[in-house]
């Protein structure tokens, strides 16, 4: 799946900082921005697996379970 967001880096001392406005509680850090953006996908990746999880809990077993692929 390809998706695209938002990344707000900003420097913090020795430290690059970074936010994606589009996923509350995503952040990252890193001492170069590559590093930084890179922890800042890993927590992005984290938050939608586990909505993805939660959200799938409790589906009942004959609903019909189909992808859906934005491009």
């Amino acid at each position: 799946m390809h998706n695209e967001f938002t990344a707000i880096i900003e420097l913090d001392d020795d430290w690059f900082i970074a936010y994606c406005p589009e996923i509350p509680g995503a952040n990252g850090q890193g001492r170069t921005i590559e590093e930084c953006r890179n922890s800042l996908a890993g927590a992005i990746a984290l938050i939608l697996e586990d909505r993805r999880e939660d959200a799938l809990r409790g589906i009942p077993q004959d609903a019909i379970r189909e992808t859906v692929v934005i491009r």
